[in-house]
């Protein structure tokens, strides 16, 4: 049972076994580029969204130059957005089941796994799993006893029949008293039909970037260059030795009220931390290399992806790291932190936010 585990695990995620890298930022130096106000543009609009806020785009750098930073964050590109109006917060559990409430929504997480597609994102050869192995489920983080090799992920993350955004740590849990918390075991198509229920959409990347950064360029997190400045905690992370034991200094073990930290300059919650955010954008390793040259396009009509770590996976990018990012493991509570997910499944610590256009179609910089 065991190898179908993690069978599993290889088709339906890949961002986990990514955070295990070599070239990963430690605490490390200041960042190489200096610290600058981003250019802005598009006023905000006279209609207001409710529990929107108005992003007025402009131009920003993008990715880093930090020596220290993972390879698919370099090099920092200078990238324009038009203006967007952006959730204030991750989509709750509450708003979630409104959602569900309203239209009946099955989520992945609650259907049976489809083999044909599943191992499309698997080696060939691959032997089907038993039917046993396919029932509704999704991957929920479960600490070992004692410390385990990073480079084992199936140690810390296990295939849980049941597992559900109703039921974050399997099938004994539920939501009670996390009614405010991000939802979590989303696929990609539950955050679109969200979406579209709402009249919104997900975020490109460059849009979630820009608003993670809050109108500053060059720092290393959201709120400066200090992790926890002056010993304060402004996002929940992992703080301990990853994954067996999390000391929780910031207050939680898992996830946390969506709005328990102080939100940035734009008035924007947990786009640090907390749980990683579904963009709209396919995963490329080498997105940024490509913008400034220094990598060949790539041929989206033959995959729009390309992660050389998990090269038959479909990946979409997520932003902003979670409850599970720690110093000895995953680095990812940066604005430039950027990873692959697979794009048919969810997680205990993936979640999402959604963006919308203004009405006046004419604002903004790339028309």
């Amino acid at each position: 049972m065991k190898q179908l585990r993690i069978f599993i695990i290889l088709g339906v995620i890949s961002v986990l076994s990514a955070c295990n890298s070599s070239s990963g930022p430690q605490s490390g130096p200041a960042p190489i580029h200096e610290e600058s106000k981003v250019v802005f543009a598009d006023p905000e609009p006279p209609l207001k969204e409710e529990g929107m806020v108005w992003i007025p785009g402009g131009e920003f750098i993008m990715g880093s130059n930090e020596a220290d930073a993972y390879d698919a964050e370099k090099p920092a590109v200078n990238v324009a957005v038009r203006g967007f109006w952006i959730d204030e917060t991750e989509v709750t559990n509450a708003q979630f089941e409104e959602f569900v409430k309203a239209t009946g929504y099955l989520t992945v997480a609650e259907r049976p796994i489809d083999w044909e597609e599943l191992k499309k994102q698997l080696p060939p050869g691959t032997p089907k799993l038993d039917d046993s192995a396919l029932l509704p489920g999704s991957l929920v983080f479960s600490p070992p006893a004692r410390p385990v090799p990073l480079t084992d992920i199936s140690q810390w993350w296990i295939w849980t029949i049941g597992a559900d955004w109703r039921h974050p740590e399997g099938p004994q849990s539920n939501l009670k008293g996390k009614e405010d918390h991000p939802v979590v075991h989303i696929a990609f198509e539950d955050a679109e039909a969200y979406a579209k229920w709402a009249g919104k959409r997900l975020p490109s990347e460059f849009e979630w970037e820009f608003a993670a950064r809050g109108g500053v360029n060059g720092q290393r997190f959201a709120w400066g260059d200090e992790l926890t400045p002056e010993g304060k905690y402004l996002a929940n992370t992992f703080q301990g030795n990853f994954p067996n034991r999390n000391e929780g200094g910031d207050g939680f073990i898992g996830t946390s009220p969506a709005k328990a930290f102080p939100a940035n300059s734009f008035g924007l919650y947990d786009m640090i931390g907390n749980v990683w955010e579904l963009t709209s954008d396919w995963y490329d390793a080498l997105k940024l290399a490509r913008l400034a040259g220094h990598a060949p396009k790539l041929d989206a009509g033959m995959n729009p992806c390309y992660n050389p770590n998990n090269p038959y996976a479909m990946e979409r990018v997520i932003k902003g790291g979670s409850f599970l990012c720690a110093p000895n493991y995953c680095v990812n509570y940066r604005p430039s932190a950027r990873q692959g997910h697979a794009f048919d499944s969810g997680t205990s610590n993936v979640g999402f936010r959604l963006v919308k256009d203004p009405v006046d179609k004419k604002l903004g910089l790339n028309q």
